[in-house]
C-alpha cells in the first residue's frame, strides 16, 4: 500500500508542476478545441507509457548511468521543443478556429505533438525510472510494476482532461481568444525557453 500511495503522490506532484506538456495540451485545447486537447493529453499518456518500458526493460538505468547518451537525449528534447516554440510563435494569428478556412487542430496531429512532446522529454524518462527505483525491487511481481505504470500513464492523462474540459468552457476560452495572438506567442516563447534550458543544462555531471 505505501508503495501504491508513493506511485500516486509523485505521479499528482509531476502532473500538476507547470512545463511543456501542460503548455502543449492548454495551447492546443484553447486553439483546437476540447478534442484536440484530450488527443494531446493521449499522447502524453502514450509517451509516458514507452518511459515506463524503457525502466522496465532496464534502458532507463543505462541511460541514468551514461552521461553522454543521456545528454544526447536531452539535446535532442531541446531541439524539438525549440522548434514547436518557433513554429507556435510563427503561426500565431487572431483568427477564431473555424473561420477563414481554419478547422482547428486534427485530433492525430494534437496527439502527434503530445507524444513527441513527452517523449523527448528526459525530465520524463528520470520521473519514470525514479519512480521504479523507489517503489520497487528485484522481488516486486512484473504485473505490479506494469500497473504502476499504467497509474502513472493514467493519471497524468487524467490531469490533462481536467485541465481541457475547464480551458475550453466557453467563458473562458472566450477570453482567450480576446487575447489569441499575444497569448499563442505566449506559449511559443515559454516552449522554447523550456528547450533552452533543457539545453543548456546539458553538461558533465551524471543525471
Amino acid at each position: 500500500m505505501l508503495e501504491l500511495l508513493t506511485v500516486i503522490s509523485l505521479t499528482i506532484v509531476v502532473a500538476i508542476v507547470p512545463g511543456p506538456d501542460f503548455a502543449v495540451v492548454l495551447r492546443n485545447a484553447l486553439i483546437g478545441g476540447r478534442l484536440a486537447g484530450i488527443m494531446t493529453a493521449l499522447g502524453i499518456a502514450l509517451a509516458l507509457g514507452v518511459h515506463v518500458t524503457y525502466a522496465l526493460a532496464g534502458i532507463g538505468l543505462i541511460l541514468s548511468q551514461s552521461i553522454i547518451l543521456f545528454n544526447a537525449l536531452k539535446l535532442l528534447g531541446a531541439a524539438y521543443l525549440i522548434f514547436l516554440g518557433v513554429m507556435m510563435y510563427r503561426t500565431a494569428s487572431k483568427d477564431m478556429p473555424g473561420s477563414n478556412g481554419l478547422s482547428g487542430m486534427p485530433p492525430l496531429k494534437a496527439l502527434r505533438w503530445g507524444f513527441f512532446t513527452n517523449v523527448t522529454n528526459p525530465k520524463a524518462t528520470m520521473f519514470a525510472l525514479s519512480v521504479f527505483l523507489q517503489v520497487t525491487s528485484p522481488m516486486t511481481p512484473l504485473w505490479t510494476q506494469v500497473g504502476y505504470g499504467m497509474i502513472m500513464a493514467g493519471g497524468v492523462f487524467l490531469w490533462f482532461v481536467l485541465v481541457t474540459l475547464f480551458f475550453t468552457l466557453p467563458s473562458v476560452r472566450f477570453q482567450f481568444m480576446r487575447a489569441k495572438l499575444w497569448l499563442e506567442r505566449s506559449f511559443g516563447v515559454l516552449l522554447t525557453l523550456f528547450g533552452i534550458g533543457i539545453a543548456v543544462s546539458t553538461n558533465s555531471t551524471r543525471p
